[in-house]
């Protein structure tokens, strides 16, 4: 973030720099109940990874292979050539399959493979704009307010968060409908605090430290009390706590050869994110993108799913390590790590060897059993075939359980103690067999 940037931030928000805060208009907020008890024994804290573009959930479930692939346009043996490996728990080996056995045999991991937008099927709905913005809000509502808007505002509520807090909400995403406003009304308010892997710092007065004391004291006499005063006071704080963070030790110092964080922009920010966590129990959310794997709109040649995938996990299973470093095992089990993205993909490969948008995904969630149960494997898929060109899906199995996108903010709200979730989520209850 630039100095210009910063300085518009803080004339925007003051000292909500460190505390996104919102004026509640009249809406689902209102009916919100909240335990505190809850808040208190879970503690979580989460990282969010949003797959843009809408990833294909064959890496989690390669299970309806053999089912579909002579049904296909194009030739997945053609194109994959012997990429095509399933292991024993159905996952796509060369998409990051090995690495999914290894955390689940861990009970680290559990995949759900009946993430499955029935509205959306319904209404033959499977547009990337209102699929992002949907899934970011936990709502049909496409200008509700974002998930963890509404989750900083009932923890502020109830004073689990306060001007005190540092850095309780981070993206590593930019500008994210998970911090939508919607229909809050604007008062003291900040989208959450926008940093890189690198954790360039935003408070930082390195250009000119010499002046820093003066200006921070300047600015203290010359302004009167309120948000752009509240900021300046916080500056030499939060520019001292960034950079404890970044030089704290590399964990790959610790980390075993096989455990090791690669060297991208992706692993990265997951390091970065796993580092402030460790560090900071007032963080409660951050979010990433995937930037440096690539996108996941997969329509043309889908050779590169396959790398993007073994690199995602490689990934998760580096953090999944770092997390295993943290002294307290108190702590250690209150991460967690939600993967999900648009929607998924048909299993039509299409003449440009691609695979047009679906609407059922493979959903992720690793860590968190101070809270999660860990059921491992959920859902059961069949092949869908309606008979015509990028008509050929996979759905869930008329036996099997499987849950609507929103449910996964459902699951958010309830293991940060909000007891009513389906307030705010259409209704759509949390995902079962996570249910501590």
């Amino acid at each position: 973030m630039n100095r210009r940037d910063f300085l518009k931030l803080s004339m925007y928000a003051g000292c909500s720099c460190l505390l996104p805060s919102y004026v509640r208009a009249a809406g689902a907020l209102d009916n919100v109940v909240f335990n505190s008890a809850i808040y208190n024994t879970n503690r979580p804290q989460t990282i969010m990874i949003f797959l843009y573009g809408g990833a294909s959930e064959l890496a989690g479930n390669f299970t309806n292979y053999n089912d579909f692939k002579d049904l296909s346009q194009s030739s997945y043996e053609t194109h994959f050539g012997s990429s095509l490996t399933s292991t024993a728990n159905g996952f796509w080996v060369e998409a990051g399959g090995t690495y999914m056995e290894e955390l689940l045999a861990a009970h680290k991991l559990n995949v759900f493979r009946t993430c499955f937008c029935q509205v959306r099927w319904d209404n033959d709905n499977r547009s990337h704009g209102p699929c992002v913005a949907q899934n970011q809000r936990g709502s049909f509502n496409e200008n509700a307010s974002g998930i963890f808007t509404n989750l900083a505002h009932v923890l502020k509520e109830h004073g689990h968060i306060d001007e005190s807090s540092k850095l309780p909400f981070l993206t590593m995403d930019g500008d994210s409908g998970f911090y939508a406003i919607g229909d809050l009304v604007r008062g003291s308010i900040l989208s959450p605090l926008s940093l890189d892997e690198y954790l360039d710092n935003p408070f930082s007065r390195d250009n000119d430290p010499e002046n820093a004391s003066e200006m921070d004291l300047l600015a203290q006499q010359i302004n009167a009390p309120g948000k752009i005063r509240d900021a300046f006071e916080k500056r030499a704080e939060m520019d001292t706590f960034i950079e404890t963070i970044k030089v704290l030790p590399d964990p790959n110092l610790s980390l075993g050869d096989a455990y090791k964080y690669e060297d991208n922009s992706f692993a990265e920010k997951l390091k970065t994110s796993m580092k402030i966590l460790d560090a900071n129990p007032d963080t409660q959310v951050i979010t990433l993108a995937t930037s440096g794997l690539g996108g996941w709109d997969d329509h043309n040649d889908a050779r590169n799913y396959i790398s993007r995938m073994e690199q995602l996990f490689r990934g998760l299973k580096s953090a999944m390590a770092h997390i295993d470093l943290i002294t307290d095992s108190n702590r250690r089990d209150r991460i967690n790590i939600m993967v999900m993205g648009d929607f998924g993909r048909g299993v039509n490969l299409n003449s440009a060897n691609g695979w047009d948008h679906g609407n059922l995904q493979t959903a992720y969630v690793l860590g968190g059993r101070a809270y999660f149960q860990t059921p491992g494997i959920v859902g059961e898929t069949v092949v869908e075939d309606l008979g015509s060109v990028n008509r050929l899906y996979l759905r869930p199995h008329e036996s099997s359980y499987w849950f609507e996108p929103l449910s996964m903010a459902s699951s958010i709200y309830s293991i940060y103690g909000i007891t009513n979730p389906e307030v705010l989520t259409d209704e759509m209850p949390v995902i079962n067999p996570l249910a501590g």
